[in-house]
């Protein structure tokens, strides 16, 4: 495949080390030139400060890896140019600003996979086939957390413009944690929120609070913060006959490992089963594989575009509740 790609900041520079390990980076674009430079040389590409020219080159796919409020433009117009897209969560800002992609893929043919990373984790994979498998028995709630703690000059940056961003935390962390419950659970439904302002200067929630049901009143509770001190992420699944807990996502977040914790018929401790994952985080690269898999073959990748109209349906309802 030859893949362009548009925005060379962080995201954007891990998505370019796993595709170019099988396909050629054509050209990267990006505001600031030396960013696009230094990400050029790391991969032959030709740098560009203007990201129609990438979309416009002859590429096969576009990964689009900007802020937020870039972020359909820039897929909407890879999509009318005949590209598949791979773009960054939650894919814009709002759900009507995702509307025109939905109908421009279903119209040119094109898929588009959203960076829904965290269901590619070791941990979550593993849960997944467990879930699948009957070990848990039927699921009843999830419960999960997930926060950093900032840094210094963080109310300055994009992700607390609500304007660039589109909300605080809930649209940034915790839509990892609404798609990640949707995947087990189904569809949700949003049945509260917090959105509070606790410690940042900012106009926009630096925590979100938030409990989600399925038609039939399964749960999902959900934390996510901007004031964790300690870096931590925690996602336990309940089932009728057991629990699944993920800790950790590897680096500052700790080992990432999955503890199962099976129910014995006489109740009291149950029997316990840890995994540990130690190895590098393989989240991104199972994740293009994934999305190259799903052109090849044709069919809507895991993490679909319609999977981040589901998660902007309930973050969009959420900031639109009065606190």
């Amino acid at each position: 495949m030859r893949i362009g790609i548009v925005g060379c900041g962080l995201i954007g520079t891990k998505r370019a080390a796993e595709a170019r390990r099988e396909h050629q980076i054509v050209v990267v674009a990006d505001l600031d030139l030396e960013r696009a430079q230094r990400l050029a040389a790391a991969t032959g590409a030709r740098p560009t400060t203007n990201w129609k020219e990438a979309v416009a080159a002859d590429v096969d796919i576009i990964i689009v890896a900007t802020a937020h409020d870039m972020l359909a433009a820039v897929a909407l117009a890879a999509i009318e140019a005949g590209r598949h897209v791979l773009v960054e969560k939650p894919a814009a800002r709002t759900r009507r600003e995702l509307e025109p992609i939905i109908a421009a893929a279903k119209r040119n043919g094109r898929l588009v996979k959203v960076g829904f990373n965290h269901r590619f984790h070791p941990a979550f994979i593993k849960a997944r086939e467990l879930v699948d498998g009957g070990a848990i028995g039927p699921l009843m709630f999830i419960r999960a957390r997930y926060g950093h703690g900032g840094r210094v000059g963080y109310e300055k940056e994009w992700r607390c413009s609500r304007e660039v961003s589109g909300g605080g935390e809930l649209i940034d962390q915790g839509s990892h944690l609404v798609d990640l419950s949707r995947w087990f659970l189904g569809d949700l439904r949003l049945d509260y929120a917090a959105l509070p302002t606790c410690f940042w200067p900012i106009a926009v929630d630096d925590n979100c609070f938030l409990a989600l049901k399925t038609s039939d009143d399964r749960l999902a509770w959900l934390h996510a913060s901007w004031t964790e001190w300690k870096n931590m992420f925690s996602f336990e699944i309940f089932g009728r006959d057991g629990k699944l807990m993920i800790d950790g996502l590897g680096g500052s977040y700790g080992v990432e490992r999955l503890t199962f914790y099976r129910m014995l018929p006489a109740m009291g401790p149950p029997e316990t089963t840890v995994w540990d994952y130690p190895a590098p985080d393989q989240s991104w690269a199972a994740e293009f594989a994934e999305f190259i898999s799903a052109i090849t073959q044709n069919r809507q990748p895991i993490g679909n575009i319609h999977d981040a109209a589901a998660v902007l349906d309930i973050v969009n309802e959420a900031y639109r509740r009065p606190s």
